[in-house]
């Protein structure tokens, strides 16, 4: 069992701590950097970049955990993976969004992406960030939950850690400088 309101409430803090809420941005703000981050993934992808957990877990206490991450993690797939989940983490978090708990088999029961290709459940998961129908027809909150879900969903049906990676993210996240040194937004 994985309470999400705890990894909402770690994102939400660093990203406020970093500069990330000054403004007041509006939902469709935060959603498009969501999907920035999944173009991102498909980028990754396009390259064959994937995270070397082995060598990351090699060299852990061996070298700087920045360096380690910027060697092993960064610019991978995963990566911008958990960049998304981050995102909508994080606007959970400006938005008071209680997102409960999920479990692994909660995860692995979603629907979609069978044999789809990497593009195509990409495709998908935008189309679905994209349908303003479902924010029509139920909450803002359960919108959010279902994001979320669709993207840890899919990474679990690859086999790749999603929580793990996450976790490793918001890590690299806290050691960055404000605004990552710059950015707009």
């Amino acid at each position: 069992m994985k309470n999400l309101n705890s990894l909402r409430d770690k994102a939400y803090q660093c990203a406020v701590v970093h500069g990330w809420h000054e403004d007041n941005l509006s939902n469709e703000h935060f959603l498009c950097l969501v999907i920035s981050e999944l173009m991102e993934a498909v980028e990754a992808d396009r390259k064959g970049s994937h995270a070397d957990i082995e060598a990351f877990n090699k060299y852990e206490n061996r070298i700087d955990f920045e360096e380690n991450f910027e060697r092993q993690i960064k610019g991978s797939v995963e990566e911008e993976l958990a960049d998304a989940c981050i995102r909508l983490l994080d606007l959970a978090g400006l938005r008071n969004v209680d997102l409960g708990e999920v479990t692994l088999d909660e995860l692995k029961s979603s629907e979609g992406f069978f044999d789809w290709t990497f593009t195509e459940s990409m495709f998908f998961l935008v189309c679905n960030l994209t349908n303003t129908d479902f924010i029509e027809t139920h909450s803002f909150d359960s919108y959010l939950r279902v994001a979320l879900m669709e993207i840890m969903g899919f990474c679990v049906k690859k086999d790749i850690d999603i929580f793990w990676h996450i976790e490793q993210k918001m890590k690299y996240n806290e050691l960055r400088p404000f605004m990552h040194g710059g950015k707009a937004y």
